[in-house]
């Protein structure tokens, strides 16, 4: 029922109006009455009527200043201005506060009620326009979301002006004015392929993503499935040092709380001063994140404690270092979920590791080489490629000799050879993924008409949870779940306006909506043109 408040200095008038209405007949309630805007300012704020009535002339306080007070307060409120007065100034400055009518007096009770329902017309045009905004709005969560990532991804890894961040992210509504500023790069993993251990260990990057929303001086993005990175803002060195210890300890929190197998790798980058520089603490956190192949998990390091512990080794010889303890599963565990580019890192650091001295070595490195070019076989074989694959090209382990006379080339061809495997484990990953799509989209094709369809289910019918396929989803389609669902939808609905005679809202109904006005707002918002206009036009 449509509220409304009534606020006129002329006592008899006032009763006038008030008494003939008849308000509930008419859908109305009358919430309350005043003699001027002075008293009537708290009571409206009070009751929040829909409609205020208010003479434009009055002691302590006029209806122009009222309805600017209101106005501030209740944005959507429509003000009827009553007057007695027929001077254009009034008339002028109602209009300036968006007021909903300008009436003179004397006004028949028939021609109020006219207005009043002409007005309530708009109001209820107004809120369902609002509730499917909001409905529209929340649909695209993911949308908002997937800009955000993009944007904080370029911020990251691009060398953008500052002008170009504020602007771009003032788009997505993300302020990174501060200080200074610092990355962090972080995994949870799990060893379990149990099911039940795998929910679990998406309960706890659930719980990841809660704390990071909730840490107003972070913002992050998933890289696919290697987890998460964090861009830190801080206004001094102490904050920031607060702010990223503080994060140790909740993730800490988090995982020790899990009952799964779960551990978690952290790396922080560098301070740095300004946001174009962001880039620079992102290549740092980088190359640290590189040892999470190759040190304990269970904790978040910086470049400072692995220049600590690389010291502590660099003094071992050849004769002291035990070469049977070398374990080929680091080398194997990067070779399977490391990424693109992270090649050199892994090597610098695997090279420091064993100790600097050691790699001078030239029967040393041809010792480490042979180990590692074996494992990337080993995995390729594992992948279903012939043995033949690695030797076609990066050439045969026996002719090693020739590439590896100084340690950068060693380096050099190592890197090649762990950068060739990943990008052909990325091939077989990619048909495995091309697959699941296939079936996610052959899925929605055959669902889009269940209202119920969403991002959980179509993830659960590939066997993937929600964000892992939101991500993959997102990455190989070039558009969010919702994005590919409503145009599916679309286009479906575009084909029956054309060849049936069905009605608007069957059409809504029969392509997943069942709210017919919500299908014709996200009509014309996606298509330009309203279904009837559409229809219209073929």
């Amino acid at each position: 029922m449509i509220k409304v408040f009534l606020v006129e200095d002329e006592i008899v008038i006032r009763n006038g109006i008030k008494n003939s209405i008849e308000w509930k007949k008419e859908g109305y309630e009358f919430v309350g009455e005043a003699g001027d805007g002075e008293l009537a300012y708290p009571m409206i704020l009070k009751t929040k009527p829909d409609i205020l009535i208010t003479d434009i002339r009055m002691p302590f306080m006029d209806g122009l200043e009222l309805s600017r007070l209101v106005k501030q307060e209740l944005p959507d409120i429509k003000i009827l201005i009553l007057s007695g007065y027929d001077e254009f100034e009034y008339a002028k400055s109602a209009i300036k506060l968006r007021v909903a009518e300008y009436l003179l007096k004397p006004i028949s009770s028939a021609k109020l009620l006219e207005v009043l329902k002409e007005v309530t017309v708009s109001i209820y045009q107004e809120r369902e326009e609002r509730e499917l905004l909001k409905k529209y709005e929340d649909d695209m969560q993911e949308n908002r979301q997937y800009e955000k990532a993009e944007f904080l991804s370029r911020v990251m890894s691009q060398s953008l002006s500052v002008l170009e961040i504020l602007e771009q992210g003032k788009q997505v509504g993300i302020d990174l004015s501060a200080g200074m500023y610092n990355t962090v790069l972080l995994k949870i993993s799990s060893s379990s392929g149990d099911a039940d251990e795998q929910k679990q260990l998406a309960e706890v990057s659930a719980k990841v993503e809660s704390l990071l929303d909730s840490k107003s001086n972070m913002h992050y993005f998933r890289r696919g499935i290697e987890g998460w990175a964090v861009l830190c803002l801080a206004e001094d060195e102490a904050q920031m040092n607060n702010e990223i210890e503080g994060l140790r300890e909740e993730i800490r929190k988090i995982v020790d709380e899990c009952p799964a197998k779960a551990e978690y790798f952290g790396a922080v980058g560098n301070i740095v001063l300004r946001l174009g520089n962001v880039k620079e603490s992102m290549e740092e956190a980088e190359r640290v994140f590189a040892y999470r192949y190759l040190k304990e998990w269970n904790q978040i390091i910086d470049n400072e404690e692995i220049t600590e512990k690389i010291e502590e080794n660099s003094e071992l010889s050849l004769s002291s270092l035990q070469i049977e303890k070398m374990d080929r599963r680091i080398t194997e565990k990067f070779l399977k979920t490391g990424l693109k580019g992270e090649g050199i890192h892994f090597i610098d650091e695997y090279f420091e590791s064993l100790g600097k001295n050691n790699i001078q070595s030239l029967l040393f490195r041809q010792y480490v080489a042979m180990d590692i070019y074996l494992t990337a076989v080993s995995v390729l074989e594992g992948l279903g490629y012939a043995s033949e694959e690695l030797v076609v090209r990066c050439g045969d382990f026996k002719e090693m000799e020739s590439v590896l006379s100084t340690v950068e080339q060693t380096k050099e061809y190592l890197k090649n050879i762990l950068e060739t495997t990943i990008f052909l484990r990325e091939a077989v990953s990619k048909q495995r993924y091309s697959q699941l799509l296939k079936e996610a989209k052959t899925y929605i094709e055959q669902n889009f008409g269940n209202e119920e369809i969403s991002l959980n289910t179509v993830a659960a019918s590939v066997n993937l949870s929600p964000n892992h396929f939101s991500t993959i989803f997102s990455q190989e389609t070039g558009k969010t779940f919702i994005e590919f669902l409503t145009d599916v939808r679309m286009g479906k609905a575009k084909e029956l306006l054309r060849s049936t005679s069905m009605k608007t809202a069957e059409i809504a109904y029969a392509v997943g909506y069942k709210d017919s006005h919500y299908f014709s707002y996200l009509f014309k918002k996606t298509q330009g043109c309203t279904p009837r206009e559409f229809r219209s036009q073929t």
